[in-house]
């Protein structure tokens, strides 16, 4: 008779727990398409998905479980039910940089590592259009010039040189990778305890950073923006930095500073310098940046490419199947490191 009672038991906490999971809510504002949208309610059925737009999101988020998409952290705080969000980018500042939503229970989680191969493939080709001269040959093509000179004055070799990674996350570990395989030296700059790895020669605390810079024939930075990763590219760092060295940088504008970047270029110590981000974005029309023919810059498109969305996408129904069975999520962002 107490078997039996007991099975009863877990019979009803079943059906209880199944009842919750059926009455969760989920408000989709991503810029997943129609098809998409179709595919993450397939894989949680028992999920009620409401398709959004910032403008409804306001009303719509009074009622709902989660979220997934680009939703304002002031919105966060005011929901009551809310206990996810599912951000659509790597950096996690907009909600870990808002006071108070650290001390809430929602679990942030974004799309870092899924974005790695697309931003590391940018930052070396940006490094690879400054050092092979690409960006005069270019210039060159409008004014239907034969530059064979200047050209020459542009190139030079990646390999035997040392690449500086400061931040060796899921972008960070990817251009370490394809740093290594141009026959580079590769240093990381992170505040993990990372094992060691064919591709890094070795990796030191942020707090040593002063020590690497020296060396480098190319810093790249691709840290998540923190209150203690702020400006970490400092004035002093750059002019710390080896004579002719270049400077490439494809996480989070606020990283560096600016105007020792723009010093450092008009004193000739760099040899050049790219940016897919910066501090203003976008960079207005008039800044000094701008002056610079060994600077390129891209309006923050690293993390574009013709697989994007669909690894997003599986992260999404992931974690969206695994919210709907009360499962540990992917991606977890620790709001108090801030990534």
């Amino acid at each position: 008779m107490q078997r039996r009672i007991l099975s009863l038991v877990a019979i009803g906490l079943a059906l209880v727990s199944s009842l919750f999971a059926q009455n969760k809510k989920v408000l989709v504002l991503s810029r997943m398409g129609p098809e998409s949208f179709k595919r993450m309610q397939a894989a949680a059925p028992n999920v009620t998905l409401i398709q959004g737009d910032r403008q409804s999101a306001p009303q719509q988020i009074m009622d709902v479980d989660g979220v997934i998409g680009p939703l304002q952290p002031a919105l966060a705080l005011k929901a009551p039910k809310l206990k996810w969000i599912q951000i659509e980018s790597a950096g996690a500042e907009a909600f870990t940089f808002t006071p108070g939503f650290a001390q809430t229970n929602i679990t942030l989680t974004n799309c870092k590592i899924i974005q790695g191969p697309e931003i590391a493939d940018h930052a070396l080709g940006l490094l690879l259009a400054l050092t092979r001269g690409i960006n005069v040959a270019i210039r060159a093509m409008s004014k239907e010039e034969w530059p064979t000179q200047s050209y020459a004055d542009h190139v030079i070799e990646l390999r035997g040189k040392t690449a500086v990674v400061i931040g060796v996350g899921g972008i960070g570990t990817q251009i370490a990778l394809r740093a290594h395989a141009a026959g580079m030296t590769v240093i990381g700059v992170d505040p993990k305890d990372i094992p060691y790895t064919s591709y890094l020669a070795k990796t030191v605390p942020p707090d040593e950073l002063d020590s690497v810079i020296p060396l480098a024939d190319v810093v790249f930075i691709s840290a998540p923006l923190t209150q203690q990763s702020l400006k970490m590219m400092g004035a002093r760092e750059f002019e710390l930095m080896k004579q002719n060295s270049y400077f490439i940088a494809v996480s989070r504008g606020r990283l560096y500073d600016m105007d020792g970047l723009v010093k450092a270029l008009d004193s000739k110590k760099l040899a050049g310098a790219a940016v897919d981000v910066t501090d203003p974005e976008p960079l207005p029309k008039g800044h000094a940046l701008w002056k610079f023919p060994n600077v390129i810059v891209t309006p923050h498109i690293a993390g574009k490419s013709d697989h994007e969305f669909d690894r997003d996408e599986d992260l999404f129904i992931e974690n969206l199947k695994r919210f709907a069975a009360d499962k540990p999520l992917l991606n977890i962002v620790d709001k108090a490191k801030g990534y």
